[in-house]
């Protein structure tokens, strides 16, 4: 069952397993938001947590709550916390927001460089706790 859908969500036992669980539209953004991640980020660690992929960006720390994707029918959400939609609110006026989210709509282009940002900005966030 895909995300978007009625019902109960099912437990995957991998990112690719969510990933290739999803429509055409939702890899392709799933795909390049978790290359932007590793790439910016080496070190980062994958895991499910709360049944969608998350990305551990300090290793040997709590994944909870540092980066997760999310597919939902017409766009893909990214979710890098409140306090980085909040420091780069003027970069992501031409994007749909929700609490600590950026919703990627499907066959638009992804403001990659933005993205590498953000990732940095939280995982600066994340140190400074």
């Amino acid at each position: 069952m895909k995300m978007g859908k009625t019902g109960v969500m099912p437990n995957f036992k991998t990112i690719d397993d969510y990933i290739d669980s999803q429509k055409d539209e939702a890899k392709v953004i799933l795909h390049e938001l978790r290359s932007l991640i590793k790439e910016t980020i080496p070190e980062t660690v994958e895991v499910e947590n709360y049944k969608v992929p998350t990305f551990t960006l300090i290793p040997n720390t709590k994944p909870e709550h540092q980066l997760m994707v999310v597919a939902y029918a017409k766009y893909v959400s990214f979710y890098p916390y409140q306090k980085v939609i909040e420091h780069f609110a003027d970069q992501l006026k031409d994007f749909e927001l929700g609490k600590g989210t950026v919703k990627f709509y499907f066959n638009k282009p992804l403001p990659k460089e933005l993205i590498k940002k953000m990732i940095l900005f939280r995982k600066e966030e994340l140190l400074n706790k």
